[in-house]
């Protein structure tokens, strides 16, 4: 998704500009969204209308629904939570925004009163051509990007969201050299950045746990977006655990950021199973891995140098989230056996 600003004056043109971009992005085939920003009220409802009375009665969030959905909230919203929220509604290729010129995204100026270190062009709304607004949208396919937080190069040496943005705007990085982002995260209403490793590790997990569900059950026939909800959900104090894994008795490598989260990610499913007694250690053998088929595998889990009793279904999720777990980290060879201890307070 690639976001691009459009801003200025009052009375420089800026609706007239952006409905010209957002028809020359759709003629190329893109899926485009738009957000317009007002300092004044915006009223989505007519008086005396069902919704409006829903409104008037006290509703917080209206959801009107026929030929078209719209959602009338008694709030104003952050830019990064809309943005963040679009990302459940489509798989948009472009959002288009008019205003919110304080925030950090790239913007097309309409009056040069604006000009600040987000500016890549400036356009004069009235005048711009046909020929004009195509180069325009060839530089917003160039010089567009995804919300700041979630962008991360570390093969580039960029390692933070602000300073990837602004190479990309002054076309020294483009998009498709970013890392490939697999999950997006939101807490408490905020954006939180997830690098290729951690995003692909949170994928691979629900994707381990979501493999033992009978979704045809739910009418769910092919898997292509996964959206999770975790409501009163209180902060969990830091473990302080280290693990050793062995892939096929060999013991593997990992650095203490890749430690710290398997650390967690174990604790938290074998704490899930509710065992009796407090758990400092923990020891999980799956063995019998065929390819990437655990079918036939075995799982022997321990926690306390005791033998814990799990179903087939408890099992399943185990042995799944676990391999998918360890299959992030990359492993050239193919897996038949992993040992996982973790040990600590």
């Amino acid at each position: 998704m690639k976001i691009v600003s459009i801003v200025g004056k009052k009375n420089t043109g800026k609706t007239s500009l952006t409905v010209k971009v957002i028809s020359e992005l759709t003629k190329r085939g893109y899926n485009v969204a738009s957000i317009k920003h007002s300092h004044h009220s915006i009223e989505m409802d007519k008086e005396n209308t069902d919704t409006w009375k829903h409104k008037q009665a006290g509703s917080n969030l209206v959801v009107g629904v026929g030929s078209t959905t719209f959602f009338n909230v008694k709030a104003e919203y952050d830019l990064n939570r809309i943005l963040y929220l679009l990302k459940h509604f489509d798989d948009f290729d472009f959002v288009i925004i008019e205003g919110y010129k304080s925030y950090n995204y790239p913007k097309i100026i309409t009056s040069p009163e604006v000009r600040d270190e987000y500016t890549i062009t400036e356009v004069d709304s009235f005048t711009i051509d046909d020929e004009g607004v195509s180069e325009l949208a060839d530089l917003i396919e160039k010089r567009g990007h995804d919300i700041v937080d979630t962008l991360f190069a570390n093969n580039c040496g960029f390692n933070n969201g602000e300073t990837i943005a602004k190479e990309i705007r002054e076309g020294n990085l483009k998009v498709e050299d970013l890392d490939q982002v697999h999950s997006y995260l939101s807490i408490d209403n905020k954006v939180v950045g997830l690098n290729r490793f951690v995003s692909d590790y949170l994928k691979q997990n629900i994707l381990g746990v979501i493999s033992t569900l009978n979704l045809d059950d739910y009418g769910v026939e092919d898997v292509n977006k996964i959206e999770l909800l975790i409501p009163n959900t209180k902060a969990t104090p830091k473990i302080n655990k280290k693990t050793t894994i062995l892939i096929n008795d060999k013991k593997l490598m990992i650095n203490t950021f890749t430690n710290d989260i398997i650390t967690n990610s174990i604790s938290a499913m074998v704490n899930s199973i509710k065992t009796e007694d407090a758990v400092k250690n923990i020891d999980i053998e799956i063995s019998n891995i065929t390819g990437k088929d655990l079918t036939d595998a075995e799982i022997i889990l321990k926690t306390n140098d005791k033998s814990v009793d799990i179903n087939k279904f408890t099992s399943g999720i185990l042995k799944e989230t676990i391999f998918a777990v360890i299959d992030t980290l990359k492993i050239e060879d193919e897996i038949n056996n992993i040992k996982i201890k973790v040990e600590g307070d």
